[in-house]
């Protein structure tokens, strides 16, 4: 071998042994790099989807919304990548969790579960937020009737006033939507009873606990503690005593179901943010839920029932109470909406059950 091919092997050599520490370093940032640009690309594909099917629930920024978890936590970012796909793919059993994929009668393919896995555990969830608003589905915010401080300085002149205090709360937080001021409402009857009241603690303790089938009071164990469930059923006993002192609260005053152009286009767009996901476009249904947009039920079931249905949603089935998150306004245009698709409605779709 010449002396000059012995330097160019010793260069080469020499080359290759700058080059690979090199191309090692570099390869490894842009391999970060291509799988920054992959989670990217998921993230923004998904975030729409997110918005049209999951904010209703889990709120605009993933921060959860009534008995529907956050999903911007640690604890579920950290949570295994096959048990996040298996709760969207399956549900969760005994929760409003449906079911997404589509072999368990959801609208979601494998793949777009994946991509949902690794869109919780990237996402930017303030972006995320900013998103849902741009289209215009950032949902509707719980509404609650707040107990003042004269409130629960007047609780306190009583016995247990504390008690009553956190009954009162709870039953402001919880129960107003469809109870309303202890006088009942059109969609539930009235808890300022003397009839009630002869009833024994423990059979209404029962009620509050596990609902009553077939109705609109859904089980309430496991949502509320077992002292505040002690504390309402104090509040029920003691109502006309607690009224007495000069508590009260407005009643939900409901005694028509008007309806307008406007109110119809209103509730359109609500049923768009809140409905659409599980009912279908325009109502026609999917596999998580009965179409709404059916001739035999919008001719047989009234407007009330209707109003009834959202805002105290039916036990025993996906299906939300709406009743503290949607003023009466609100749920009136959805009502409007759903009366208006009546006369073109299919007249062959089978109608939903009536709780």
């Amino acid at each position: 071998m010449t002396r000059s091919l012995q330097w160019i092997g010793f260069l080469a050599t020499l080359t290759i042994a700058l080059i690979l520490p090199f191309y090692a370093l570099t390869e490894t940032n842009r391999q970060r790099d291509a799988l920054q640009d992959y989670y990217t690309q998921v993230v923004a594909a998904t975030t729409d989807l997110y918005a049209q099917n999951c904010a209703v629930c889990h709120g605009a920024a993933g921060e959860g919304i009534g008995e529907n978890p956050p999903l911007n936590s640690d604890a579920v970012r950290e949570m295994s990548e096959s048990d996040l796909a298996r709760t969207i793919a399956r549900g969760r059993y005994g929760t409003l969790m449906a079911g997404w994929a589509m072999e368990e009668g959801g609208i979601f393919t494998n793949a777009q579960i994946d991509d949902f896995v690794t869109f919780i555990q990237q996402a930017n969830w303030d972006e995320v937020a900013r998103r849902v608003a741009e289209l215009g589905l950032t949902p509707p915010a719980v509404i609650q009737l707040e107990v003042s401080d004269e409130i629960i300085k007047t609780l306190a002149t009583l016995p247990d006033g504390d008690v009553l205090a956190q009954g009162l709360t709870v039953y402001a937080e919880n129960c107003t939507a469809c109870h309303g001021s202890g006088a009942g409402t059109l969609i539930a009857p009235p808890l300022d009873s003397a009839d009630l009241r002869a009833h024994p603690a423990e059979e209404l303790e029962r009620i509050i606990r596990n609902g009553v089938p077939g109705t609109l009071m859904t089980a309430w164990e496991g949502q509320l503690s077992d002292q505040e469930i002690a504390a309402v059923l104090t509040l029920l006993y003691r109502w006309p005593e607690v009224m007495a002192s000069g508590i009260a609260f407005p009643e939900a005053e409901m005694n028509d179901f008007p309806s307008t152009p406007q109110m119809i286009a209103e509730g359109q767009q609500l049923f768009n943010i809140a409905c659409k996901a599980c009912h279908g476009v325009d109502g026609y249904g999917t596999p998580m839920a009965p179409a709404l947009n059916n001739q035999l039920f919008l001719t047989e079931t009234p407007d009330a029932a209707i109003y009834q249905i959202i805002a105290g949603g039916v036990s025993g089935t996906l299906m939300p109470a709406w009743g503290s998150r949607l003023s009466d306004y609100e749920l009136q245009t959805l009502v409007a909406y759903l009366r208006s698709l009546e006369q073109s409605a299919p007249p062959i779709l089978p109608p939903i059950q009536q709780p």
